[in-house]
């Protein structure tokens, strides 16, 4: 939420972070609670090919600082690589973690799950018999006396609900206590796992997760095994998947593979169970522990992290891994003189998909071995990238894809290409983090159009520009250097340039809209063009498609955009393609070295609208209002109090030209029945402008920027208070608040077809 004050104010209603203890979370059970309706839901990216599937995936546990610590009024870490993982834990030491709305929607927007953490450790013996047998009962009757431990639904349900109505998808079961009941606790903990699954799928969705962290064994000791084995068994069979503990020696990946295909098929088989509850387990089941900090991990953690993964082996062996403690890439190096952000950016961006320049080495610590452990040679520095498949987002038929090129942060904030808020510190949001085009990093793939010219290729580069943007705070600038030719035909030239791979599906038409900016050295001329292709993925003939011409418009400060549609030819189930520009370039004299810039603002990509006989419905905001908190004198006394509206979907005007005849078989209106047909937003712009002491306020295009919503998960709100309005607003009779809609697909709403309340003073009382 990019804010104009220095802080962010109450948030009205908002309910606890995190919990404590589960008397905390038995407290939030008893009041009634809505659903976060701005979350975004979780949407499967695409099925892969079979060769794909098969490989391990990657697992994120983030573990930074305690968690919970990003400020909107500052520049903070941000995870961007979302096209590698599958699964984001957010992690904490509180009893029950829950990720933030803003990481499970940034998670969302890409493919990825979102779990959060239950964490017993320490003292949390009771709390964790508790959690088995429910909460105590005052002035309940005696206790059923049983021979075992009883299993009691109550904590699986409470769980599984704060997981529907916070929107994230499951949790990571950390037990770091011995268990005092021994077998029988144990056993009794891992048929409550089987509970909590059950209650997630019901309440959550199929895709629900719980995964067991390698720590308590089958007869209640806490005994870390680095490996799956009959010890640690029982609960990876009552849990989705297995993470282990990162100290292990190089050969317990394998023999952990070892291990698992020993195992009856019956146990790890759910359709061979008949009415299981239970999942399916495979070797991606099984998240091999990585410690990025290098605390007894095999490599020594850091840029050594690849050499645990290399005997990890996922794209082979198949095993997954789960990489711990990512930000150590921030906090081992925020306190280096002269470090900043965008120092940080490049640190990052090496130990994930490697350096800009390809020849640049990357240098990589020895590291620490074990009393007794042999030499274990390992190759050159690989980024994480190396090791994984590389996920599209899901298909934009299911969620519009539409990204702004942002990594959570910003310095700034536009709105349609103009500067409505400047800072000193930054912000960060992540609920506005977007793909970052994933085919242009850690450098662009151009090549020849048409591939005959037998000059090497220009160089190309790629940055996030926080200096300029057409919504939010940054571009993706790709940047293009030509070496001189003396070909004939050397005056005209032209380059293909991916920018973001997609996965669509047949018998679907689908519109690419881009909004970019061009800069080029004196004496050349520049000609794009907004184009698909098809890429190629586990083999396979390349599909076909039917592509049609590009519409370009000139828009405002500077920007243009383009409009593709396109779809696959019939007979082609689905496909993975490459969006991106076809960039000509015209020199006065090619002899002489040349380059140029794109920067691009916007990309989005959906189903193509209806036909023209369908009434498709127009977005709108319906209303807004504004109920103060505290008795309205003044800003400069003390403000607060909840902005509030409604949207809504206008169909253009009916013109019934005659009453139809009764056999006529058309009907007199088709409606858009798409998923589409009501408007979806990704945020909403907030604006204010104060009633003048005599004369009437002044138009919306005056309005000051204030803010965005999203910081809170909660739908058609803002809670405003004099910490983030202008000074130059507090002298009049009031406020008006103006309250702008941004669509799934980018676009801003109009003046008109936006909202506005006003708050009038209580001048007496000043």
């Amino acid at each position: 939420m990019p804010l104009r004050g220095t802080g962010h104010g109450k948030l009205v209603g908002d309910e606890a972070p995190y919990f404590e203890s589960l008397a905390e979370l038995d407290q939030w059970a008893s009041l009634p609670h809505a659903k976060l309706m701005a979350v975004l839901e979780y949407q499967a990216r695409s099925q892969l090919a079979e060769s794909l599937n098969r490989r391990g995936k990657l697992l994120v546990c983030h573990d930074y600082k305690g968690g919970y610590t990003e400020s909107p009024s500052g520049l903070c870490y941000t995870f961007n690589f979302w096209p590698l993982c599958d699964t984001f834990v957010y992690f904490s030491h509180h009893r029950v973690t829950v990720p933030p709305s803003g990481w499970i929607t940034a998670g969302h927007r890409q493919g990825v799950k979102m779990l959060g953490t239950i964490i017993f450790e320490g003292s949390g013996e009771a709390d964790c018999l508790q959690l088995i047998v429910g909460p105590p009962q005052a002035g309940a009757g005696p206790t059923l006396r049983t021979e075992s431990i009883p299993i009691s639904r109550h904590y699986a349900s409470v769980l599984a609900e704060l997981a529907r109505q916070r929107g994230f998808d499951g949790y990571l079961l950390n037990f770091e206590c011995p268990l005092q009941g021994g077998p029988e606790q144990a056993r009794a903990l891992a048929g409550w796992i089987l509970l909590l699954r059950s209650e997630l799928v019901t309440k959550v969705g199929p895709h629900a997760q719980a995964i067991w962290y390698d720590s308590v064994v089958f007869n209640g000791q806490l005994r870390w095994q680095d490996r799956l084995n009959s010890l640690n068994l029982p609960f990876f069979l009552s849990s989705d998947a297995f993470f282990t503990n990162y100290t292990w020696p190089p050969s317990f990946p394998a023999l952990t593979a070892q291990y698992f295909m020993s195992l009856d098929p019956v146990l790890i088989n759910d359709d061979a169970k008949g009415s299981s509850i239970s999942s399916t387990k495979s070797l991606q089941s099984i998240f091999t522990g990585v410690d990025v900090w290098g605390r007894g991990s095999h490599g020594g953690g850091g840029f050594g992290s690849y050499r645990a993964m290399t005997h990890i082996d996922p794209q082979s062996l198949g095993l997954s891994v789960a990489l711990f403690g990512q930000a150590w890439t921030w906090e081992s190096e925020q306190d280096k003189p002269g470090w900043n952000w965008d120092q940080w950016w490049e640190y990052e961006r090496k130990l994930w998909i490697g350096p800009a320049d390809p020849q640049e080495v990357v240098p990589v610590p020895d590291a620490p071995r074990r009393r007794g452990e042999p030499e274990c040679p390992h190759d050159a520095f690989e980024p994480v990238s190396s090791f994984f498949v590389h996920a599209t987002p899901p298909d934009p038929v299911q969620l519009v894809f539409c990204t702004s090129f942002s990594p959570g942060v910003g310095r700034s904030w536009f709105v349609e290409g103009m500067n409505v808020l400047q800072t000193d510190d930054g912000w960060t949001d992540i609920d506005k983090q977007s793909s970052l085009g994933n085919l242009v990093w850690p450098r662009p793939s151009v090549m020849w159009e048409n591939d005959d010219r037998p000059e090497p290729l220009p160089l190309a580069s790629s940055r996030l520009d926080m200096s300029d943007a057409w919504n939010g705070g940054n571009t993706l600038k790709i940047s293009i250097s030509c070496a001189g030719s003396t070909a004939d035909d050397a005056f005209f030239r032209c380059i293909w340039l991916p920018v973001q791979s997609l996965n669509v599906t047949s018998l679907v038409s689908y519109d690419v809209n881009i909004v970019y900016k061009t800069a080029a050295c004196e004496g050349t001329d520049l000609d794009l063009g907004l184009f698909v292709k098809p890429l190629m993925a586990g083999g396979g003939d390349l599909p076909e498609f039917n592509v049609g011409a590009s519409t370009q418009s000139y828009i405002k400060n500077g920007w243009t955009r383009q409009v593709l549609s396109f779809s696959l030819s019939p007979g082609t189930a689905n496909a993975l393609i490459a969006v991106g520009l076809i960039i000509g370039f015209v020199a006065e004299d090619p002899s002489q070295p040349l380059n140029f810039s794109v920067s691009l603002g916007q990309l989005a990509v959906y189903p193509s609208s209806p036909t023209a006989r369908v009434s498709k419905g127009t977005p709108g905001i319906l209303w807004a209002k504004f109920q103060s908190t505290k008795p309205l004198t003044s800003p400069s006394t003390g403000f607060s109090g909840l902005l509030t509206w409604d949207i809504a979907s206008f169909f253009p005007r009916l013109a019934l030209r005659m009453i139809p005849p009764p056999e006529d078989p058309n009907p007199t209106w088709i409606l858009d029945s798409t998923k589409e047909r009501f408007p979806s937003f990704l945020y909403f712009n907030i604006y204010v402008i104060p009633h003048p002491l005599s004369g009437s306020v002044a138009g919306a295009t005056a309005a000051i920027f204030i803010g965005t919503t999203g910081l809170d998960g909660r739908a058609n709100r803002l809670y405003v208070d004099s910490t983030i309005l202008p000074k130059n607003v507090t002298d009049g009779r009031g406020l008006r608040f103006y309250v702008q809609g941004v669509s799934d697909k980018g676009d801003v709403l109009p003046w008109e077809m936006c909202a506005y309340a006003d708050c009038m003073f209580e001048l007496g009382g000043r």
